[in-house]
């Protein structure tokens, strides 16, 4: 398997997926797997690990260092397996280098991370969809995108549940909130929506509610600037990066997590919201496909119906119910297609 990242050094939703599918397979499955990445993210002491030096320069040119290590390792393995768009290179070099099966996993694309996608990176999705023996896309919304943008095949299996880490912080202490509170993490870039959530929260009238929002990204400065000019300073917190650790505590003081994006392939945040046992109010996602209906408050990427969103969470009295999909059924989903197309 080819991976990026590996929690807890780093905890993107991919790097997540790949870690707990990495150590399902090979510590509940007896599957003999070995996971490529990068030296530099790779914790000390994790059996299976192949870390490799990928030095300076763009993702691009690191991962040209990936691919050939991951094609030296591939004829004694029955299954390459990639994710998302950087694995490319190095699965086209793997499969050229062996009788391996090539799987490739899709957790979002270019165009839902982008509101103008690099041509480059749609392009490698292009060739990446059709040139994989199997694709895996983590929700039907995927499987749409690349049917319809590819013109490809993929099957479903979804991601499993996070829950987030618990620190004991007092968050609501911390930030001397008195009244509601909504929050909202993630990137800030123009895919999330989060400048339609900061209107909705000056037209959100009523009610004492103070908007947290984590995270950070190109946008910060623009959207703090959009709230002094729509004048609801006074009720949205920016604090910026919020610790791993203390994650859990921003959740569950909140009455609702908010999820506005334009495009959410999956929506780990989601779920790790609602483990804290905290409302949602989220635009489409593909964690909507495998929740009961009512579970989310579901709203479009307009701040009408943001505000209509929020006040219904807000008015909930009883928490979210659902059934928790457990990480190692991924792996056992996964593992089932390996099986069928091996």
């Amino acid at each position: 398997m080819l991976g990026w990242g590996y929690p807890p050094n780093i905890t993107g939703g991919l790097d997540v997926h790949v870690g707990e599918l990495f150590t399902g397979l090979r510590d509940d499955l007896g599957v003999e797997a070995t996971l490529v990445l990068p030296a530099e993210f790779a914790p000390e002491d994790e059996p299976g690990l192949e870390p490799v030096e990928t030095g300076d320069g763009d993702v691009a040119a690191r991962v040209e260092r990936l691919s050939d290590r991951f094609a030296e390792l591939a004829p004694d393995h029955d299954v390459i397996h990639t994710h998302d768009w950087f694995g490319y290179a190095p699965g086209r070099q793997a499969a050229r280098a062996s009788d391996a099966t090539w799987v490739s996993s899709f957790h979002s694309l270019a165009s839902d991370r982008n509101i103008n996608p690099p041509k480059r990176e749609v392009e490698t999705e292009r060739r990446l969809a059709n040139a994989a023996d199997t694709n895996i896309a983590v929700s039907e919304i995927v499987r749409g995108d690349i049917k319809e943008l590819y013109d490809a095949d993929s099957r479903v299996v979804y991601n499993g549940f996070s829950t987030p880490k618990f620190s004991g912080k007092d968050v609501r202490e911390d930030l001397d909130i008195e009244g509601e509170m909504l929050f909202f993490v993630g990137r800030h870039t123009d895919q999330k929506g989060i400048s339609h959530l900061l209107y909705a929260m000056k037209k959100l009238r009523g009610r004492d509610v103070t908007l947290v929002v984590g995270g950070s990204g190109h946008q910060t400065d623009q959207l703090k600037r959009f709230t002094e000019l729509v004048g609801i300073e006074d009720r949205v917190e920016f604090v910026g990066y919020v610790p791993e650790a203390e994650l859990g505590d921003y959740y569950a003081a909140s009455d609702a997590f908010v999820s506005p994006s334009y495009a959410e392939p999956f929506g780990i945040t989601i779920t790790e919201a609602l483990e804290a046992g905290t409302q949602v109010v989220a635009t489409p996602s593909g964690v909507a496909e495998v929740l009961p209906d009512g579970c989310l408050v579901e709203v479009e990427t307009d701040s009408e119906s943001i505000v209509d969103g929020l006040i219904e969470a807000l008015d909930r009295e009883e928490p979210p119910q659902y059934e928790r999909r457990e990480w190692l059924d991924v792996a056992k989903d996964t593992l089932a297609v390996y099986e069928d197309v091996a």
